[in-house]
């Protein structure tokens, strides 16, 4: 199958991978928006990253699956689901499947589709990539090379090269309004926002370095505002009781929420995890503290960040991000 031969109507674009996986593809979700400019675009994605998507308007409709209830529920209903999914999907009359993400599994369901093209990530034995029909195929993954480009490059076989750029979501100024009034009411002057959490402990920096950083960007004249996920619930009264009075706790946003909010501070200190990425689709500046070790090939895509990953991340002082948030703020108060 080649560029020249495709007569597209109905696209379906697969991707099952983590949230900021997911965020990571959004520009290559919008390339292929714009190829297909006519064309209509289903996106299958994991249940949270289904929001994200919908968000972004890069595609027609969004098929939002819950792999884990999937994989862990029982076998007969989960099988009942699947046979069902690869129906719906027959429906639609596929005349192009991209996996961007490509899990064996998800290769087999593109290849039941019956759509004519098929376009596959090549990620080696993790995947059955060879069921694509494009020639030549995507290059095979380069794991050294930052996610968003190598997504990109799965696309190379429909003539598109360009380098990834970043996705801002803008939302309505109706709900703009809503997260002022219900959720920043009590705040006042510039906002510093910190995401003390992670999925890994390796990966979080002390929560008491959190709250001494909001103490000096406090005394800084920046009021703390303090994110908590669902992940997070039970942090909330160390938080509350760790940094400075005044400091505003927010949780149980929904991701649009999350993504207001976020647009509406100056600065927003985290941990290497999946709600950065959402930050980072709010256009806020991002100040990521992450162990040395960690690789970069995750990182937000955005101009607007800058990273402390000097030592392991127990040994970062307060000291060196308090510096870095300084050096990230002061274009905002020249």
């Amino acid at each position: 199958m080649a560029d020249h031969d495709l007569d597209v109507k109905n696209i379906l674009v697969i991707h099952f991978g983590q949230l900021g996986d997911v965020v990571l593809a959004l520009p290559a979700m919008r390339a292929i928006r714009e190829r297909f400019p006519l064309a209509n675009i289903t996106a299958l994605t994991g249940k949270v990253s289904g929001e994200i998507v919908r968000l972004s308007g890069f595609a027609d409709q969004v098929i939002a699956v819950d792999r884990v209830e999937l994989r862990d529920g029982p076998k007969l209903r989960s099988i009942a689901k699947i046979i069902s999914l690869t129906r719906d999907l027959r429906h639609r009359e596929l005349d192009l499947v991209i996996d961007l993400h490509s899990l064996k599994e998800t290769n087999i369901l593109a290849w039941l589709t019956r759509a004519k093209c098929r376009l596959f990530a090549n990620r080696g034995n993790r995947s059955f990539h060879t069921l694509g029909n494009f020639e030549p195929p995507p290059p095979a993954e380069d794991r050294s090379m930052h996610l968003s480009r190598t997504y990109m490059r799965v696309l190379t076989p429909l003539g598109l090269n360009a380098q990834p750029e970043p996705v801002v979501i803008s939302l309505q100024q109706g709900d703009v309004e809503f997260i002022r009034q219900h959720f920043l009411k009590e705040t006042h002057g510039p906002l510093a926002a910190f995401f003390p959490g992670a999925g890994n402990p390796s990966r979080q920096w002390p929560l008491v370095r959190f709250a001494q950083l909001a103490s000096r960007l406090q005394s800084d004249g920046y009021m703390p505002v303090v994110f908590l996920g669902p992940e997070e619930k039970e942090m909330r009264e160390t938080v509350a009781s760790s940094f400075p009075r005044g400091a505003l706790i927010i949780d149980g946003l929904s991701i649009p929420q999350f993504i207001a909010v976020a647009s509406e501070v100056d600065i927003f200190v985290t941990n290497d995890t999946g709600p950065m990425h959402l930050a980072a689709l709010s256009g806020a500046p991002i100040l990521l503290v992450i162990d040395s070790r960690a690789p970069l090939t995750y990182l937000p895509l955005t101009a607007r960040i800058a990273i402390v990953n000097t030592a392991h991340i127990d040994a970062i002082s307060v000291e060196d991000v308090h510096s870095a948030a300084q050096r990230l703020l002061s274009p905002a108060t020249e």
